[in-house]
């Protein structure tokens, strides 16, 4: 029951909030609700100094209309979520009012990736880009009828361009891919306690899900809290690889199989020892009686 309380909060520490705003509030809405990995959007106006009716927003210049997007790390990670808002958008052009441009946070540490985000965007124009980088403030949810407006309105304005949904769906099918592709191929994670791998308590090997080359044994298996199958040491030096991944203003050490160049996952540390974190569609298990 422990376990389970700790992969469900596992799962909710995964998912963000970002605010966007991008003009007219239902063509944003209906944009962000296509893509994968998108949990939940909702739509409202942000900063004043009062819970505003649409109309008040119109005449004032303080408001904008924003779209609240839930989304879950492991499907889209806050940098594609941006690059997907850049597309939607013309960044150069100003807007003013309720329908200005703007990346609006709540979490401070998202900042620091907005603000990388938006200086390599600023790379691919010769004028500046008009795209605030705020703190949420006032942030209120707008009136019923405009929820998903343009789903309930297949003809209203403020209808897609063609070209973004396929752009999306384009996208999206490249994710329907099996998630040890993902994993292996292209260097990702699988959620924590995805697999009861990681509490396998039998003895055997572990091989690499493609070579079948054992890469770790059931005698160096430890128990960790991580939700991944995590180990003291390879079976052998040679079966696998160390080489440092860079992104996300992180330096860690990350594994790879030798045998397929397959992404493994990575080495911790944990009260100063080392220990290899591995996700567990990396591997194949196979029991000592086998």
């Amino acid at each position: 029951m422990i376990q389970e309380n700790n992969s469900i909060l596992k799962m909710v520490n995964c998912m963000k909030e970002l605010y966007f705003g991008g003009g007219c509030f239902w063509g944003v809405q209906d944009y962000f609700d296509r893509i994968q990995g998108v949990i939940k959007t909702e739509v409202g106006y942000a900063f004043g100094n009062h819970t505003p009716t649409y109309e008040e927003v119109c005449q004032s210049k303080e408001y904008v209309e924003v779209v609240k997007v839930t989304f879950h790390t492991y499907q889209i990670s806050l940098l594609r979520l941006l690059d997907f808002f850049y597309e939607l958008i013309q960044p150069t052009k100003q807007k003013k009012g309720q329908y200005r441009l703007g990346i609006y946070y709540q979490d401070p540490e998202d900042e620091k990736m907005i603000t990388y985000s938006l200086k390599r965007l600023q790379t691919q124009y010769h004028k500046k880009i008009k795209i605030e980088c705020l703190p949420i403030q006032n942030y209120t949810k707008a009136e019923s009828y405009h929820q998903d407006y343009l789903k309930k309105h297949p003809t209203a304005p403020c209808q897609l361009e063609k070209r973004l949904c396929m752009m999306v769906e384009a996208e999206n099918q490249l994710k329907e891919k099996p998630l040890s592709f993902y994993v292996t191929k292209e260097r990702g994670s699988e959620p924590p306690f995805y697999s009861s791998m990681y509490c396998e308590k039998r003895e055997g090997v572990y091989v690499d899900i493609d070579t079948k080359v054992p890469l770790f044994s059931s005698e160096d298996k430890i128990y960790s809290d991580s939700g991944y199958p995590c180990f003291s040491k390879p079976i052998q030096e040679d079966v696998i690889q160390v080489r440092f991944d860079l992104r996300n203003f992180k330096i860690r050490k990350e594994v790879y199989s030798s045998s397929s160049h397959n992404h493994l996952g990575y080495v911790l540390k944990k009260d100063g020892k080392r220990q290899y974190c591995i996700n567990s569609v990396a591997l194949t298990f196979i029991p000592k009686e086998k």
